[in-house]
């Protein structure tokens, strides 16, 4: 989800005394073992012949950090002001719901360049985050209605943080080896400026993914990469080396409208066109209040997010497993029943939400959407009993959507009766 945050520039430092000195007496005691080392970055220096050279080294660090690909683009790149412009269009079409920042900051968006004085070059990464491949081609998700479905990338930790962090690892990484490239003029012998993004800035993340190689752009609007469909989140580090651009892939969506068909808003509206106030990713993190009725029953059990446009995905069944840590599911999210998420109190949602994803919706919409999910469960007494035990203790928006769940459930019940 984009944030309204934005970051102050983050400028590459040296290291400390204290940090010096220990990394010289550690350098001492394995003398023999640098000195092969230094000849081998001496041998691969040589290497550096053209500035192609210089990208592909900084892909296989990437890669080093947990990174499943990486591409170029120049922050002067013409699709920022068409995409802009698209971006205007889409607004006037009233898709956004309650995403009002996406109003703002069209300038930054139409010039990057901006956001980071002396960025020459955008690296756009992804990384995969998938713990468990999925059923090819199935919806598996909808034959577990008693069950809180939570979009398979916010089971663990908060991907920003981690995004962040290794970009600024490959800055560094990037830093230590400007001397090696001075003779290649891409600015290597300038002071080196970055400054990682993840969601965290007006930044058109998946275009610039689409145009410097990573993926193309599928009908449900996000990136799909051949060789591991879609199930990755992006980044971007902004960096002051002058570095070609990478050439976009071709897209293979062909005919296929398995992610339009499956959506259950219908939130795709068309090929390449989102309505994001009916996307239940959007209804279930972003919107704040109560959600229409009319897309309750569609909602089923997707308590934060949803996957079904990429689960039905053909091009999915290449989809990787991540090698990053932080995506393990926490707190058993990828197993957890609605009731029992339903009898988290305030502290302890605080609690297990910590370095979380789910902590953006909120306790009280985080309940909204489990509301709904158990007004979609199967027919019971116990869920009915459960729900009637929080009428009146929050606020009337989320007794508005209990008492739509009750109603929900004794009717199933009814339908049980002989």
């Amino acid at each position: 989800m984009n944030s309204k945050a934005q970051p102050k520039q983050l400028q590459s430092t040296q290291p400390d005394a204290q940090t010096s000195d220990a990394h010289n007496l550690a350098a001492q005691a394995s003398a023999p073992n640098r000195v092969e080392q230094a000849r081998i970055a001496v041998h691969n220096a040589s290497s550096f012949a053209t500035p192609a050279d210089v990208k592909q080294w900084i892909k296989t660090q990437a890669q080093g950090l947990g990174f499943a690909d990486c591409g170029f683009l120049s922050v002067h790149h013409p699709l920022f002001i068409e995409q802009t412009e698209h971006l205007k269009q889409w607004l006037a079409k009233g898709y956004e719901g309650q995403l009002q920042f996406m109003h703002h900051n069209h300038h930054l968006r139409a010039q990057p360049e901006q956001l980071v004085e002396g960025a020459k070059t955008i690296i756009s990464v992804r990384m995969d985050y998938l713990t468990q491949t999925p059923t090819p081609r199935a919806v598996t998700d909808n034959a577990y209605p008693n069950q809180g479905i939570i979009a398979r990338y916010a089971r663990g930790r908060d991907y920003h943080k981690t995004m962040r962090s290794r970009l600024k690892q490959l800055a560094l990484k990037i830093e230590a080896m400007l001397p090696e490239w001075q003779h290649l003029n891409i600015g290597s012998e300038q002071d080196f400026i970055f400054r990682p993004f993840s969601d965290s800035a007006p930044i058109f993340e998946r275009p610039i993914a689409d145009a410097s190689g990573l993926g193309w752009t599928g009908k449900h609007t996000l990136l799909i990469n051949k060789q591991a469909g879609s199930f990755f989140v992006l980044g971007e580090l902004f960096m002051s080396l002058e570095l070609p651009d990478d050439e976009p892939v071709k897209e293979h969506c062909g005919s296929c409208s398995a992610c339009i068909d499956v959506c259950p808003t219908q939130a795709i509206i068309a090929p390449y066109e989102l309505k994001a106030s009916a996307c239940i990713s959007y209804l279930t993190i972003e919107h704040d209040g109560i959600i229409d009725s009319k897309y309750r029953r569609a909602i089923g059990n997707r308590i934060f997010g949803c996957d079904d446009c990429q689960l039905i995905c053909p091009w999915n069944r290449y989809a990787n497993i991540t090698p990053v840590e932080d995506f393990a599911p926490r707190h058993n999210l990828d197993n957890s029943s609605l009731l029992d998420l339903w009898q988290w109190q305030e502290a302890e949602f605080m609690k297990k939400t910590e370095g979380s994803p789910l902590r953006r919706t909120g306790y009280v919409n985080f309940l909204r959407n489990i509301a709904i999910g158990l007004g979609n469960a199967d027919g019971s007494t116990e869920i009915i009993t459960q729900l009637q035990a929080k009428l009146g203790v929050h606020n009337a928006m989320l007794d508005d959507h209990i008492h739509w769940a009750i109603k929900e459930q004794q009717e199933k019940l009814e339908n049980l009766k002989p």
